[in-house]
């Protein structure tokens, strides 16, 4: 085994088999909380990170100032930026950190389920290269992979080709259920892990230059890219990976909402609130 496998996809096909003994035998449920043990134990890296974050949007309105006292010299603002997190001892790039985390997580889950769960060949010899001695699996056991509608080991996607199921006889594919969820938890979750973009553009209108512009552009373009991305990339990989990205994307929305609030989703949840009174 490389070192990769022993020290995360390992562990996390343990984990999930523990899961799976003990939420009797159904692998979808196992994903479900095993996903949610996963987050809260992975929580003690990602909350400075979440802190981190917090404060840089504390400082938005000096750092508009900044935009305005030094206009179009990109170099002097970069500069007094720095500055300013140092002084409020800020590390910019610890915002990353969540991110990188679910990358790798999610890396190694999709190695357990196209290597051990896709059904070719013998899956739980596959498995118990990776289970620990007190975990491994009979030779006769049969996995239970059903969950809902779905296969956890199938793309969530209703339609010809690799899909699982074409209830509707479409010529072409739809994403499932789960994987429209996934795609708009991860929506929510990049609205609320987000600044107020307008708040952003009037200062990018006020300041010469395109580096502001095309900063506010970006992250337009991340709030609806990374939810298609899901739904685009999730349509041929395992549906359980779907289910477990749909977990994370919805409790990271709930903890940023706890922690500050709704973020650029704050203007819709106002007028909802005006709405009901």
């Amino acid at each position: 085994m490389n070192i990769f496998t022993t020290l995360l996809t390992q562990p996390l096909a343990n984990g999930l088999i523990l899961f799976y003994q003990i939420f009797g035998e159904n692998l979808g449920l196992a994903i479900t909380f095993f996903s949610v043990a996963l987050i809260f134990l992975l929580r003690p890296l990602t909350k400075p990170s979440m802190d981190a974050m917090n404060k840089i949007r504390t400082l938005a309105p000096r750092i508009e100032k900044l935009k305005q006292k030094y206009g179009s010299d990109k170099l002097k603002f970069s500069k007094a930026q720095a500055e300013l997190y140092k002084q409020e001892k800020i590390n910019p790039a610890a915002g990353c950190l969540p991110q990188i985390l679910q990358l790798f997580v999610l890396y190694a889950l999709f190695g357990v389920f196209t290597t051990t769960l896709s059904g070719n060949g013998d899956t739980i010899a596959k498995l118990n290269n990776l289970l620990y001695q007190p975990l491994k699996l009979s030779a006769e056991t049969t996995l239970n992979t059903k969950f809902l509608y779905f296969d956890v080991t199938k793309p969530d996607c209703f339609g010809p080709g690799k899909c699982p199921s074409n209830p509707f006889s479409l010529p072409f594919p739809l994403p499932g259920v789960i994987l429209i969820l996934a795609a708009l938890s991860q929506f929510v979750s990049v609205k609320v892990t987000s600044p107020h973009i307008k708040q952003e553009e009037k200062v990018a209108k006020k300041t010469e230059g395109s580096g502001d512009d095309m900063q506010v552009a970006m992250q337009k373009s991340m709030t609806y890219t990374l939810p298609l991305m899901t739904i685009f990339f999730g349509m041929s990989f395992p549906a359980g990976l779907a289910l477990y990205w749909f977990i994370f994307s919805l409790i990271n929305a709930a903890q940023q909402i706890k922690s500050s609030g709704w973020g650029s989703l704050t203007p819709l949840v106002k007028s909802i609130s005006w709405i009901k009174h």
